[in-house]
């Protein structure tokens, strides 16, 4: 049988000039994001970045002094670590502040001026802590009894720190240091009971 002969309408389609010039840049733009996420990632390998943090590695409270008025005075020494544990990388650290209180009560702020962490170190500050007379009210002045005669009292320690540090090549970092810890002393002898009081980054 014949067959029908095939026409052709003498032009043929072509793909538009801009539609491939699109292909081409979204190609490019996809190695490009590969590739990019190749070095960070083998980058974290071999310098396997650490955050910094900030703990409290020490304290010691000295006799406290309550008088018959309900007026308490405090006097204690905080020792709190920046730790940096970065091998290539030194941190920075500002706006250090923390409050240490007592049943709600705020007995003194703990602050210090911007400082830099070495690679892989740390920095130990030292805060005597010297309250004001706190006056308390009947309820807290029993509170504070009660714990001198269980020789156990607790301090409150909440602050933070802001940190950056820069992890090799692959640009800095900027976080928020949070510390929310409760310290445990014997108030007999002003023994520290060693507890993990160490921030998280936010």
């Amino acid at each position: 049988m014949p067959t029908n002969p095939k026409f052709s309408s003498g032009r043929e389609r072509r793909t538009p000039l801009w539609l491939w010039c699109a292909a081409i840049v979204c190609t490019v733009i996809t190695l490009a994001v590969i590739i990019a996420g190749i070095v960070t990632f083998v980058g974290y390998l071999v310098i396997h970045p650490r955050v910094p943090y900030v703990s409290v590695v020490g304290a010691h409270l000295d006799p406290l002094r309550i008088d018959y008025a309900g007026i308490l005075q405090i006097q204690a020494t905080i020792v709190i670590r920046a730790q940096n544990g970065n091998k290539m990388a030194h941190a920075s650290f500002s706006h250090s502040n923390y409050t240490l209180s007592l049943n709600g009560e705020d007995i003194a702020r703990l602050v210090a001026p911007p400082f830099e962490v070495s690679k892989n170190s740390s920095v130990d500050f030292h805060y005597l802590v010297q309250s004001s007379p706190i006056p308390l009210d009947p309820e807290q002045a029993q509170n504070v009894d009660t714990a001198l005669k269980r020789d156990y009292i607790t301090l409150d320690l909440k602050g933070s720190a802001r940190v950056r540090w820069r992890v090799g090549r692959l640009g800095s970092v900027r976080f928020l240091c949070h510390l929310d810890c409760h310290l445990h002393f014997h108030p007999f002898n002003g023994t520290y009971i060693p507890s993990r009081c160490t921030s998280n980054a936010k």
